[in-house]
């Protein structure tokens, strides 16, 4: 079993979180679990079979089949994977905000939205996987990911000053903000503001901030021994237990306690026991 990250260098440091490799995990008593949101986008490719299958979320015997590499647009809402692709893959865990210079279609375009990366990046896209199985070593295949993300930058590599402020503003999860106190301190209207947050984002500032709320409580959940529901409703920012559980069960579809009894080592993977 091999797990291995990397950090690209700066510019690309800028936007993309990491990029990370698994290989030779055990298959797992469960076939699909659910994916929870984090409001990021993530390129992912298959090097065990050309394919990648999402799954209906309501009806899992129906599924999207894709080549063997994917774009998972910025989500705010779960989505099923099957587990028996998890044996050998590759990806690219872009930063909030992070993937819009690397794909011509606008990013709000992509939210909640899987789309094949051979439909993105044409022929690009196979000759990459087709380097990547090339690749001796992990850190051979994070230098053919680091070449082709730099040739395929089609926007210049920087973010618009409103929007890289308004992110490191909503990464302090120490409270609430609202957009008035965003667009006060850079000189825009709420509404230029909010068209310019979603086109590089992929989600409007309200539902990024409630997103990364929700991720939040998930890692509470994770790190704290003893917890109490009121409590972390209350330390996220929720007004109440009423609204806490709403917004959990809209983002994962399932309730808390479900999530707490059945939650893995992965924050954001939770298996789905047919």
């Amino acid at each position: 079993m091999l797990y291995r990250t990397y950090i690209p260098k700066a510019p690309l440091a800028e936007f993309v979180d990491l990029f990370w490799f698994y290989d030779g995990f055990p298959q797992r008593p469960h076939k699909k679990e659910r994916l929870m949101p984090d409001g990021s986008t993530e390129v992912v490719i298959n090097l065990r079979q050309d394919e990648i299958r999402v799954y209906d979320r309501e009806k899992l015997e129906r599924f999207d089949r894709f080549g063997g590499g994917i774009l998972c647009g910025p989500h705010s809402n779960f989505f099923v994977i099957d587990t028996e692709e998890q044996a050998s893959v590759i990806g690219i865990h872009f930063k909030p905000g992070g993937a819009f210079p690397f794909f011509k279609l606008p990013v709000d375009e992509l939210h909640n939205q899987h789309v094949g990366l051979d439909d993105l990046w044409g022929t690009e896209a196979g000759l990459l996987r087709e380097r990547l199985l090339e690749a001796a070593t992990p850190e051979d295949k994070f230098k053919v990911l680091e070449d082709c993300l730099t040739e395929q930058a089609f926007k210049p590599l920087h973010r618009h000053p409103a929007v890289g402020f308004a992110l490191t503003l909503f990464g302090n999860m120490d409270r609430v903000r609202t957009i008035a106190e965003v667009t006060d301190q850079i000189g825009l209207s709420p509404r230029h503001f909010i068209q310019l947050f979603s086109g590089q984002v992929g989600l409007t500032p309200k539902l990024f901030c409630r997103v990364r709320r929700f991720q939040q409580v998930l890692k509470l959940i994770h790190t704290v021994g003893e917890f109490d529901w009121v409590d972390i409703a209350a330390n996220c920012g929720y007004f109440d237990q009423a609204h806490f559980i709403h917004d959990f069960k809209a983002f994962s579809g399932i309730n808390p306690t479900t999530y707490a009894a059945s939650k893995t080592e992965h924050l954001n993977h939770v298996p789905i026991l047919e």
